[in-house]
């Protein structure tokens, strides 16, 4: 550093392209670039949420008009089949993977990416993410399932965990004066990547459909080539803050904590507390219900309400014509992408709700809430009120989301704040574990169904509904009996001040903002935004347009 505080280049030799000391912000760098590149990522990989759109044209891949159906298909004969089309309950396991993936490798790989730094990690996701979509194509060629398990659900589901945790610590750390919002952009890009994902699928699928295809290859093509371009742009414009950074004219406010405790658990003992056990079954149980229906959100609506999307209220769905069903579908993407809209919403307001009403309480509406709109989904449906069916799923898709923005806080309530994140990495194998129960309880009771004669409409996802509010009730119990821990789990006062000790000698350098994170929305940052905030406006409208189309 210089007498003035300005942060002087120092020799890069030795070190590559993607190694964290290539990134060390340099002065003029403002710091309002690294939020879209962050975006850029999470838009990508979002996409995750609205792979729905393709599970009905994979499902006829074979029969392009109808399924060539083999009834004495099994799930492991369906990976390995090309004379029979896949159900959806088989697809729907590439679901499942995106989640346990993700949540496993953001445990594995996090400390990883807190040595090799964000762009490296983001450049893994981009290949992973992008990567697997590829293989999943080939899949589709070939019609080869488990090619497209291992492409798009393990590979994909790797590139999605890495992609998911690069960009927080590295916005916290960008933004210590606001870190809610900061690390709230983020996490709304990933709710919201279906909502320009899946209507850009819908649009791909029907532009390269022929006779002989169903165009869910080239639209996986497209898309991975389309979003590499993107999450590559947004890894190389990560960049880190210098070691005692500081935004111009900000000091840390007093400590003043709003916890329950002030105290800290220690990242070995965590797990060892039935209230981590316990914060795991809420986070779980409240999502498996939430991503069991974003699973099946595109598939249920088209059933369900079938020809009456399309001012045809007397026709099912099996007495729709190849031009009606791809009408419905253009409908039933917009549909998945207003739950994206929902999922983007409850992040912000059930997290901000919390800190009034209390993280406890916040789930408490969650389940309770939950519990009466499940419950109620399968009146609404019948009674073909479609307001009431989309307007309950959207409220359930808001504290899904909204469950994801306010258990950090749940976790510092009980924990305390000195491993919190850590502790949080491994509270996310409650989300991998819900990646496997919400959509094998959505698609394999719809396939029984099914098999029981059940025709396509408002009953074939009714014991479903009762089942997921069944879940909710668990999650309720387990939130009650939530408690704050005892005093022998805590770490002592010397213990503590042991542990700050050493940050505080990694941090005992000048501090200052050396002439870095300045600039606010100057043309460059502008334009960083447009860049994703231009897809994402396109992606309102559609979902708004197609919204209108639903209600007619």
């Amino acid at each position: 550093m210089t007498a003035a505080g300005t942060r002087t280049d120092g020799a890069l030799a030795g070190v590559g392209l993607l190694d964290r000391e290539r990134i060390v912000a340099r002065p003029g760098f403002n710091r309002w670039l690294v939020p879209p590149a962050a975006l850029a990522i999470h838009l990508c990989i979002g996409m995750a949420y609205g792979f729905s759109v393709f599970w009905l044209p994979l499902s006829k891949s074979l029969g392009i008009t109808a399924s060539t159906a083999c009834p004495d298909l099994t799930l492991a004969s369906a990976l390995f089949t090309t004379t029979c089309d896949w159900r959806v309950a088989d697809l729907g396991w590439i679901y499942t993977l995106f989640f346990v993936l993700l949540g496993s490798s953001a445990a594995i790989w996090g400390g990883w990416l807190e040595r090799a730094g964000p762009r490296k990690a983001g450049v893994v996701s981009a290949c992973c993410w992008c990567g697997g979509i590829i293989l999943a194509a080939i899949g589709v060629i070939t019609h080869q399932l488990w090619m497209m398990w291992l492409g798009a659900g393990v590979i994909g589901g790797i590139g999605l965990g890495l992609g998911y945790i690069s960009p927080v610590s590295t916005l916290i750390k960008w933004f210590p004066d606001r870190r809610g919002m900061a690390t709230g952009m983020a996490i709304m890009g990933f709710g919201g990547g279906a909502m320009i994902g899946a209507p850009l699928a819908n649009l791909l699928m029907n532009t390269f459909k022929t006779d002989s295809s169903v165009g869910v290859w080239q639209t996986f093509i497209v898309m991975a080539v389309i979003y590499f371009v993107f999450m590559m742009g947004g890894a190389f414009g990560y960049r880190i803050p210098p070691a005692g950074w500081r935004p111009e004219g900000w000091t840390p406010p007093a400590a003043k904590s709003t916890m329950i405790t002030t105290k800290h658990v220690h990242l070995s003992n965590a797990h060892r507390t039935k209230q981590f056990w316990l914060i795991w079954a809420v986070l779980c149980l409240n999502v498996s219900a939430g991503i069991g229906v974003i699973g099946m959100a595109s598939p249920m609506l088209q059933e369900i309400f079938a020809g009456s999307l399309i001012g045809l209220p007397d026709v099912g769905f099996a007495q729709l014509d190849a031009g009606q069903k791809a009408s419905i579908a253009t409908i039933a993407a917009g549909f998945a992408g207003l739950l994206s809209l929902f999922n983007i919403g409850g992040r912000f307001f059930w997290a901000s709700l919390s800190d009034k009403i209390g993280r406890k309480n916040t789930y408490y509406c969650f389940f309770v809430l939950g519990i009466v709109l499940y419950a109620l989904a399968p009146t609404f449906a019948g009674m073909g009120n479609k307001a009431l069916f989309v307007l309950s799923f959207g409220i359930i898709l808001s504290m899904y989301g909204g469950g994801f923005a306010t258990i950090p806080a749940y976790l510092a309530d009980i924990f305390g704040t000195q491993f919190v994140g850590a502790i949080h990495g491994r509270l996310l194998t409650a989300w991998a574990t819900a990646g496997i129960v919400g959509p094998v309880v959505v698609n394999y009771i719809r396939e029984a169904q099914i098999a029981a004669g059940v025709a396509p409409g408002p009953t074939l996802y009714t014991g479903t509904m009762y089942i997921l509010a069944g879940m909710l009730a668990l999650g309720l119990i387990a939130n009650a009996l939530i408690r704050p821990l005892s005093d022998k789990w805590f770490m002592s006062d010397n213990e503590v001040a042991a542990l700050q000790a050493k940050s505080a000698a990694v941090n005992a350098g000048p501090t200052g903002s050396f002439g870095i994170g300045t600039g606010g929305l100057d043309a460059k940052a502008m334009l960083a935004w447009a860049v994703v905030g231009i897809p994402l406006l396109w992606g309102v409208w559609v979902t708004l347009r197609a919204t209108f189309a639903l209600f007619g």
